[in-house]
């Protein structure tokens, strides 16, 4: 009988194991969300952090049920931001403008390998618009 609580005992921490490692992603989820909104002041992300940091529980669980539906649009605007950041970078590393880039696409079009509407989606792409 002992190994079956042993067993059991395995299997009752791994599971609040897991739940432990859930609540945690959401508690950093909901944090870093209250500093990438753009939407909220400085004082507004104060009184949030110091809510979740002070009572968690109560504090996630309001901040998922008033601005829940936002989170993903931060997320998706931030991704947003560090492709274009990273471009950039790559751009200004590789020397390589925006001109130069169109110029490759033009000439990969005039040599079959791009159609015209995949030369337009890419060079838009360069442009950024």
């Amino acid at each position: 009988m002992e190994n079956g609580f042993g067993i059991f005992h395995v299997f009752w921490s791994i599971f609040w194991l897991f739940l432990m490692i859930a609540w945690f992603w959401v508690l950093i989820s909901v944090v870093a969300d209250i500093f990438r909104s753009k939407d909220l002041s400085g004082v507004a992300k104060a009184l949030w952090v110091a809510f979740v940091i002070l009572l968690p529980w109560l504090g996630v669980l309001a901040y998922i049920i008033v601005r829940g539906g936002k989170m993903e649009q931060h997320r998706l605007d931030f991704q947003k931001e560090m492709e274009t950041a990273q471009k950039e970078y790559i751009r200004s590393v590789a020397n390589v403008s925006a001109a130069d880039e169109i110029e490759r696409l033009a000439k990969l079009k005039d040599n079959g390998h791009l159609s015209e509407e995949e030369f337009q989606a890419q060079k838009a792409k360069v442009l950024g618009t």
